[in-house]
């Protein structure tokens, strides 16, 4: 269905238009325009996609005007397929009504939410985007629609402008099925956009309007542009046509912003004046400011703004110059006839009254500055009074500082960089110098008391360096009388706007600010508090800036210091909680590493910055002068992850005393963390989250044998640094994390030449969110290639080469430099089953340790083999073997192949046996037993000069 008179529909034309064809001259400009400029954006005709967004305001000024409007109008279309839609400059629908409810539960969402953008550059040819395009009432038919899915509709949409400015603020849209056309459709939305425009008029003050009917009747008698204003008085020219526009497109909105911002400053200022304004896209703007008087002898400024196309002003053609000199013949005089009076020219075509008639030029296509010959387009951009315009630009001005400081306040859990955030946001904007002084409890986290008496200088920010204040860091004592004091006292802030250079300025923290080269002249003190507590005092002076504190000063400083306050007080409880945290992770880390001979060990732990994790490690010595080398990491970052490490490495040492295998003491750490999890969460009624996981490396080594076993348990692979300085990352099988419960671990064995140096360390080390893990590990390794380094230099060289600056995560770092025992301080015998050997064996032992020099513990050797070898004969099964090891102890070992390990108890009085393992208990500093894949070792240890 086409509109009538066209020769061809445009279902055909449009076709046409997509096959690329030549396109008859059927089709209305607007329309074949937006289509050309649809295909220029690549939009697709069947698309069904538009963006939304939750962000509108869903009661800006333009829904509170159109409200009952749309109300009205839903009233109006009871029964009825019509739907009613409103939207604002950018296309998005902010509000919907229907003439049947049902229709908006049968339509898809698109149709009947508000949030669509049904802007042209996203939706095709729709009424609502070519309505923002042509900046005039438009109609829009079946095909006319760029998109497939509104083939089956017809709409009539008409821009709702801002009278004071001339701007489109929004569009209203009717839309109806193709066969509900009626010609009266057009008037009512005339009529309908003209009421939300005033009641939009209506929302500003009396005095503005009264300026602006001044402003325009003298536009209209000056007949700069030919043209009369229409009969409501409203601006024909107020906004540019889009051929007027030299970029063929409409201002950006922070273009508009910086307009506005620029001559509220203009209007503030009451002088006549043309400043040249740089918008985006190296376009420029020529604000014109010039008096206006209004009918009852209210004066304001008028700012006109002349757009361009960037040409500077020196470039520019004569004709420009001549535009931006032609408002000065329309500036209204006192004497100016009244609003009611006939404008003077040539009379506008007829039309319906109401602002809504206001563009009625630009409904035929042309706008007033269409065919300026300078290429200039001039519109209105703000109309007040000087003295108002300035409380508005002072009062906008504190509003965009308070926006600021929203944003800069508080971007970090730090007291002192919270405090100097609100230093740089009021200065210069409020103050040229500001001082905060806070306790040292509140900065070392404690609970606030009682600020008065002697503060700590946290912060001094100014507009110069060489200021006549207290350096940061130095202690200030607050004394009775001066203001910083009675600000704390009373709670409120103290104004001084006026400061003597005697009285309690001399007595105050900083007397050199009277004195100095740039003294201060008024103050405004304010205390910091929150939650009920006096976390310190904030200091704004002023010096440079002539004008005296105000109460509108002190307002915004007592907002700044509330926002600051609030910021720094939860800085305040998360040092707290971080330096306990902090503390109970370093007492339930290892302290002192314990003596052995196995490993040359070195360590560091660096606490993340952001949180305390549960990181740890540990060096466990066991027996046969073997050693356990153990990092793990604990899920998540608190008190609760530092208390489940401290459960962790507990366990995991008490584990380790039962001489098991590294895959054996992760399977029991496993079971006790999905234990732990099940015992605090799920069920739990007492808030706990549970334990979520953990990560484990544990490695055994043997310096008897240079074997190395180890497993790990979702942790990374060690590192081993060769005597040659080769860097290898071992194969190990991954393991599942620690917590998951019932998966399988396995142990890998590796043989170290001496020198050697194993590096074990947690994932904060090279797990960073600028940098790739790879690189990471690549760093790591280039850190470590150096032969003949210590465990110390190690450390501190990883340290610096590979951890992040600031990190996210905790790092554990353990290297041991490795050590083998010589031969000679092993010996070892092969022992026959057979209880008449085991006095050659007690022969052997005592010549091997008359050899090594050690007869004084001889005696007790005896003694201890004696026991162990006759137990292993008696009660377990070959092979049989017994070792001494010459350590820092003496350690004597009896192997068998039985599986029974033996078990001290007290013997009565009448058994004749059950009292040998008494007395190596007896005999030695310590001894138990261990396991291995073909029995037992049962040992003991002596002390070298035992008797």
């Amino acid at each position: 269905m086409g509109v009538a008179g066209e020769p061809i529909s445009p279902v055909r034309s449009r076709e046409r238009f997509l096959l690329g064809e030549p396109v008859e001259a059927g089709v209305r400009s607007p329309i074949l325009h937006s289509w050309e400029r649809c295909r220029l954006l690549g939009i697709s005709p069947d698309q069904t996609e538009l963006p939304y967004r939750d962000d509108f305001d869903p009661d800006s000024r333009l829904v509170r005007a159109a409200g009952p409007v749309l109300d009205r109008l839903a009233a109006r279309f009871a029964g009825s397929r019509m739907n009613v839609s409103l939207a604002d400059a950018g296309g998005t629908v902010l509000q919907r009504r229907f003439g049947e409810p049902e229709l908006a539960r049968s339509l898809p969402p698109i149709q009947t939410v508000p949030g669509f953008v049904f802007a042209e550059r996203f939706a095709g040819t729709n009424g609502i985007g070519l309505a923002l395009a042509e900046r005039r009432l438009v109609q829009v038919y079946g095909a006319e629609h760029f998109a497939e899915r509104s083939q089956s509709n017809a709409c009539c949409a008409v821009p709702v402008r801002n009278q004071l400015n001339g701007l489109v603020e929004g569009v209203l849209c009717f839309g109806y099925p193709r066969g509900d056309e009626d010609p009266a459709l057009t008037a009512l939305i005339r009529l309908a956009a003209g009421s939300i425009e005033r009641r939009l008029l209506e929302q500003t003050s009396q005095r503005e309007r009264a300026l602006l009917r001044s402003y325009l009747d003298a536009r209209a008698r000056a007949g700069a542009d030919g043209r009369p204003a229409g009969a409501d008085g409203a601006l024909p020219y107020a906004v540019p046509h889009p051929a007027s526009d030299p970029s063929g497109a409409l201002l950006d909105p922070r273009d508009e912003s910086v307009l506005k911002d620029r001559a509220a400053e203009l209007i503030s200022s009451t002088q006549r004046a043309a400043v040249e304004v740089t918008l985006l896209h190296g376009r420029r703007a020529t604000l014109l400011s010039r008096p206006v008087t209004s009918g009852t002898g209210i004066e304001g400024i008028a700012v006109e703004a002349v757009l361009t196309d960037g040409e500077p002003a020196a470039r520019r053609p004569a004709a420009l110059s001549a535009a931006v000199a032609a408002p000065a013949a329309a500036t209204a005089s006192p004497h100016a006839p009244p609003a009611t009076a006939p404008p003077a020219g040539p009379q506008a075509p007829p039309g319906p009254s109401g602002p809504s008639a206001a563009p009625a030029a630009g409904r035929n296509g042309a706008g007033p500055d269409r065919d300026r010959p300078d290429g200039a387009s001039r519109r209105l951009v703000l109309v007040g009074e000087p003295e108002v315009g300035r409380y508005a630009l002072a009062a906008r001005r504190r509003l965009e500082l308070l926006a600021e400081a929203s944003a800069r306040i508080g971007t970090t859990l730090d007291v002192h960089r919270t405090a100097r955030e609100l230093a740089e946001v009021a200065v210069p904007g409020l103050a040229d110098y500001v001082t905060v002084d806070v306790p040292e409890a509140v900065l070392r986290g404690e609970e606030p008391t009682d600020a008065a008496g002697t503060v700590r200088r946290t912060v001094v920010h100014g507009i110069r360096d060489d200021h006549p204040f207290r350096p940061e860091g130095s202690p200030v004592e607050l004394r009775p009388g001066t203001p910083h004091l009675r600000c704390l006292a009373d709670g409120k802030a103290v104004v001084e706007p006026y400061l003597a250079a005697g009285g309690w300025l001399a007595r105050g923290p900083d007397p050199a600010a009277a004195l100095g080269g740039h003294p201060v002249h008024s103050l405004i003190a304010v205390p910091l508090r929150a939650r009920g507590g006096n976390l310190g005092v904030a200091a704004f002076y002023r010096s440079e800036d002539p004008a005296p504190f105000a109460d509108d000063d002190a307002w915004l400083a007592r907002e700044l210091c509330a926002r600051a306050a609030l910021c720094m007080d939860n800085a305040r409880q998360y040092t707290r909680e971080h330096t306990l945290a902090l503390a109970l992770q370093r007492s339930l880390l290892p302290h002192r590493l314990p003596e052995q001979g196995a490993v040359e060990v070195a360590h560091r732990y660096l606490p993340a910055e952001s949180g305390v994790g549960g990181d740890w490690f540990d060096v466990i010595p066991l027996s046969g002068t073997r050693v356990a080398l153990l990092v793990g990491d604990v899920v998540g970052h608190g008190l609760h992850a530092a208390a489940t490490m401290g459960r962790l490495r507990t366990a995991a040492r008490n584990f380790a005393e039962l001489e098991l295998a590294p895959d054996e003491l992760l399977t029991h750490l496993d079971n006790l963390l999905v234990r732990l999890d099940r015992e605090e969460g799920g069920e739990s009624d007492t808030g706990s989250t549970g334990i979520v996981g953990a990560t484990c490396l544990y490695v055994i080594y043997d310096p008897t044998t240079r074997e190395c076993a180890m497993a790990r348990a979702g942790h990374l692979p060690p590192a081993v640094v060769r005597p040659d300085g080769s860097v290898d990352f071992p194969e190990l099988p991954a393991g599942p994390p620690l917590g998951l419960g019932g998966l399988p671990f396995e142990t890998a064995a590796i043989d170290l030449p001496e020198g050697s140096t194993l590096v074990l360390y947690t994932d904060g080390l090279i797990e960073d969110r600028h940098r790739d893990i790879d690189a990471a590990l690549e760093d790591l390794r280039r850190a470590l290639a150096h032969p003949g380094r210590t465990p110390e230099d190690t450390c501190r060289s990883v340290i610096d080469a590979v951890a992040p600056d600031h990190p996210d995560d905790d790092i554990a770092l353990l290297a041991a430099r490795i050590h083998t025992l010589p031969a000679e301080r092993i010996a070892a015998w092969d022992v026959p089953a057979d209880p008449a050997r085991v006095g050659e064996i007690r022969a052997v032992a005592t010549r091997t340790l008359a050899e090594w020099g050690l007869e004084e513990p001889a005696f007790a050797v005896e003694l201890l083999l004696s026991e162990l070898v006759t137990n292993a004969v008696r009660y377990g099964g070959e092979p049989i073997q017994v070792r001494l090891i010459r350590d820092r102890t003496l350690i004597c070992e009896v192997s068998d192949g039985g599986s029974t390990a033996p078990h001290l108890r007290r013997a009565a009085a009448t058994d004749e046996g059950g009292r040998g393992l008494f007395l190596v208990a007896q005999l030695s500093q310590a001894w138990g037993t261990r396991y291995t894949p073909r029995g037992k070792v049962i040992w003991a240890e002596c002390a070298l000069d035992a008797a």
